[in-house]
């Protein structure tokens, strides 16, 4: 017998819509929405507790986005909490200390430099790292710029910071069981974001436009507020505008270079366009890597349209404009092809009152002919560059120097200020509980380096028995990663045991190594793995069990990083390597948190000197987890011997096979001669008492020198308030401005004809004796070829020959004009009177000179006899 539902069976799509019932926040408790969109929550752990102690699970199922907690939280937890003695004590604190913290006063280092009344710093960058209720970061840049604005409002510093609000962020990744990173791009909801729109005086939101070919695109401009500071976020999507163009802000770092060139547009041009609409003006701009550098244009075609002509223009924006760039890998620096700058920027160099190709060579550069660099526009636009470690520093002004053809790179005008991480994220909540109590004024006390001896002072065995706790909490984490991460793959539940078996809470005397960043090949994440027979010996002694985690992203478009998650999973799967060597999915600031905390020793191998600093090992460092790292970026200044262990470097003329054969070799040696010894010895004790020693020593020496706090100072010190004062200084001097750029282009074209001799002539192998006490009389006949001598300097510069072919200088003098000559030459002259007795060399230059100029060296310029 059939049944009518058996003669055809049809699948029924089922509808199901979302309904989310939001509860009353209770009076008492009413400013936990205020709360919820301060991103001080970000780094005051107080305020997240609040959260996490009404429901912690669902806390974690929310990302730790207060937004969205408080909109999904019960109803009777709320009323319960307003009736809890225990809780309600626990929120006055978390106000008090939040009132606190809003109401202070400018510190006192920034204060006497800043006015908040009269400067303000306007910050750019692509991306901002704060918080994971915050999605718009992928790695370093974002992570140091978070950083950046949180050190600027713990100081009270007057700051603006302007970004681009994606709507699905960075990419979320996916690792299957071969291995494979796949990319899932996710929509944000706004109303989960803590962001508000911006609105005018009339409370209309606020809105600008960008020109783009054919079209204008239109921009909402949202707030986040970080504690004292302003973050402004640009979005596109916007009804009016086409789906195309709404498009532009969903993704940091996707589509094509001309999606990329559309998003900088949108980002420099319309930032500053933000601004003005918002009524802030700054005394101080700051381009934080190549991809904002199209602010300059903006900022010159505003002057331009008061009357100014494009060089004088530039005078003026340059002088208060500081540039950092972030790395010496080539593409980490955006390079548009000139047809495609050329069909974006022709109209906007009209209203400049120059060509497209004039324009154009403001981004030239040697290694791309014809294309436009964002890196060479941001240096020729600006007046204040620094990279971000004295390694890199150096490294950049060789990269560079083509800026400033004629001059040495060590005097170029390319700086460094070392970066920094933000303490109060990144310190493990239970090593501020025990700073707290030990050391009441220790967050006063950042960058206090004599302060941190106080570190002696906590006992051994309690300094260990912390970490312990701290390594128990991240196994706990990377076993529910594990699990989630494995099972989705469909692993067997025998093998996930195999794989979790170091992690469970009983295995705290695991030796745990991490490596957490972003992959790419010169990080080389696989150098671990040069040779796995001798790598499973030193992780495979029983009695001394080492575990490995990894964790990071590749850039989709990046198949050489997503190689090595590849290879490291397939490592990881072999049976000597299995539950000793771990992979984990999507590292996030979250994960970031734990990881740097717990493990007990932070792995860094990159290709030096590509390493530009580096800030994980910072972070580990300050929650007393030692460096295994090679001394390139950051560590080759934090390291000491006492703090960590470094490996030496083989330069750039080493062939990178026998390069990395034996760095891999020195870390294996390192390994297995001192890191896994000096943990296991305990000396009958139930702690490694050397292994503390030297915890501590990492603690007390990098935390007060490498924190945000003092990064920003740097700042302030080094580049905002010398930008700021050189921008005053030409803008006091009546058409200061326009006499500079006119006296730059006179320099241009008399300099290929400038030149001098020596009088008498001298043959450049004959040596001069002198006894000591004596002056030598120099005296050169310099041709200025139309310049006047005002226009230059003569210099005589004294000093010693090394070996290794360096010069050293010992003395510095100024020749002085002594006659003039027929023809227009000049004779310069100064007595040389030597120091130090011996051998000694002496050599003399010229190059032009300005008053106005920010840099000796600006110009480029120079003459060596």
């Amino acid at each position: 017998m059939k049944f009518p539902l058996d003669q055809e069976f049809k699948r029924v799509t089922e509808t199901t819509f979302s309904l989310e019932v939001q509860p009353r926040i209770p009076a008492h408790l009413r400013r936990l929405e205020e709360l919820a969109g301060d991103l001080v929550y970000s780094w005051d752990r107080r305020v997240r507790a609040l959260f996490a102690r009404l429901d912690g699970q669902l806390w974690r199922a929310c990302g730790h986005n207060p937004k969205v907690f408080l909109r999904r939280v019960s109803q009777q937890a709320l009323d319960e909490a307003a009736q809890d003695r225990g809780y309600l004590e626990e929120y006055s604190r978390a106000l008090s200390g939040y009132d606190s913290y809003t109401q202070a006063q400018a510190r006192g280092e920034v204060a006497a430099k800043f006015d908040p009344q009269a400067d303000l710093v306007a910050y750019f960058c692509a991306e901002y790292g704060l918080h994971e209720s915050l999605p718009i970061y992928s790695g370093g840049l974002g992570i140091l710029a978070g950083d950046h604005c949180k050190a600027a409002s713990d100081l009270g510093l007057p700051f603006v910071a302007v970004g681009l609000l994606y709507r699905q962020g960075y990419f979320t990744q996916i690792i299957d069981g071969q291995g494979q990173q796949q990319a899932q791009y996710r929509p944000h909801q706004i109303d989960d974001l803590p962001v508000t729109l911006a609105l005018d005086a009339s409370g209309a939101p606020i809105r600008v436009a960008v020109d783009l070919p054919g079209r204008e695109v239109g921009l909402h401009v949202w707030r986040a507020k970080v504690g004292h500071i302003d973050l402004y976020l640009l979005d596109s999507d916007l009804p009016d505008n086409s789906e195309a163009d709404r498009a532009l802000t969903y993704q940091l770092y996707g589509g094509d270079r001309e999606w990329r060139m559309q998003q900088e547009i949108v980002l420099g041009i319309g930032g500053v366009r933000a601004l003005r609409v918002l009524g802030l003006s700054a005394t101080v701009w700051h381009i934080n890597e190549g991809h904002a550098a199209f602010q300059i244009l903006e900022r010159c075609r505003e002057w331009v349209v008061k009357g100014d002509d494009f060089a004088t223009a530039l005078e003026r924006v340059a002088a208060n404009t500081v540039f950092t760039t972030h790395t010496p890998v080539a593409a980490g620096h955006d390079i548009f092809e000139a047809a495609l700058f050329d069909r974006y920027f022709t109209g906007f160099a009209m209203g400049l009152g120059i060509s497209v190709e004039t324009l154009r060579a403001y981004g030239h550069s040697p290694q791309n002919q014809g294309s436009f660099n964002m890196t060479s526009m941001a240096l020729r636009g600006t007046r204040f560059h620094n990279g971000v470690s004295k390694i890199h520093g150096e490294v950049a002004s060789g990269m560079e120097r083509y800026i400033w053809p004629d001059i040495q790179p060590a005097e170029n005008p390319i700086t460094h200020v070392t970066n920094g991480v933000h303490a109060s994220t990144f310190l493990a909540q239970e090593w501020a509980n025990l700073l707290d109590v030990r050391f009441a004024d220790w967050r006063s006390s950042l960058t206090d380096i004599q302060y941190w001896e106080c570190l002696k002072d906590v006992p051994d065995h309690r300094f260990w028995s912390l970490h312990q706790e701290l390594k128990t909490l991240l196994l706990r984490t990377v076993r529910r990663r594990v699990a989630v991460q494995h099972r989705r793959a469909g692993i067997a539940d025998a093998l996930l045991r195999r794989i979790t078996r170091y992690l469970a809470d009983d295995n705290g005397d695991v030796l745990v190594l991490g490596f957490g960043r972003r992959f790419a090949t010169y990080k080389r994440a696989t150098l671990l793995f040069q040779d796995p027979a001798r790598l499973a010996r030193l992780l495979g002694n029983p009695d001394r069990p080492v575990l490995v985690i990894f964790a990071g992203k590749a850039h989709p478009s990046d198949k050489p990083g997503q190689e090595l998650i590849r290879q490291i999973h397939e490592f990881s799967m072999r049976p000597e390597f299995i539950g000793r060597i771990l992979l984990l999915e999507n590292y996030d600031l979250n994960l970031a948190r734990r990881l740097v905390s717990g493990v007990d020793v932070w792995l860094n191998n990159p290709v030096y000197p590509l390493e530009a600093s580096g800030t994980s090992g910072m972070k580990a460092a300050m929650n007393g987890v030692l460096n295994l790292s090679v001394l390139d970026g950051w560590w080759a200044e934090g390291y000491d011997g006492s703090n960590g262990w470094g490996i030496v470097p083989h330069g750039s003329d080493y062939d990178p096979a026998y390069r990395d054969q034996h760095e891999a070799s020195d870390l294996y040696d390192l390994l297995e001669r001192q890191v896994i010894p000096l943990y296991f010895e305990r000396g009958g004790q139930s702690h490694s008492p050397d292994w503390v020693a030297m915890a501590k020593a990492s603690m007390a020496t990098i935390l007060p020198r490498f924190n945000a706090e003092r990064q920003v100072l740097d700042y302030v010190d080094k580049l905002y308030a010398p930008a700021r004062d050189h921008r005053k200084k030409i803008d006091a001097v009546s058409g200061g401005a326009a006499a500079l750029a006119a006296w730059k282009q006179r320099v241009r074209e008399c300099w290929p004809g400038v030149g001098f001799e020596p009088v008498p002539p001298q043959a450049a192998d004959a040596t001069r004796v002198l006894h000591f006490g004596e002056a030598l009389d120099v005296q050169v006949v310099l041709r200025l070829n139309g310049l006047q001598t005002q226009d230059v300097v003569v210099e005589c510069l004294l000093g010693e020959d090394q070996e290794d072919g360096s010069f050293v200088l010992r003395q510095h003098l100024e020749l002085a004009v002594d006659s003039s000559l027929p023809g227009g030459e000049v004779v310069y002259r100064v007595g040389l009177r030597p120091r130090r007795t011996g051998l000694q060399r002496y050599r003399i230059r010229v190059y032009p000179y300005h008053e106005l100029l920010a840099h000796r060296f600006e110009v480029g310029c120079m003459r060596w006899l």
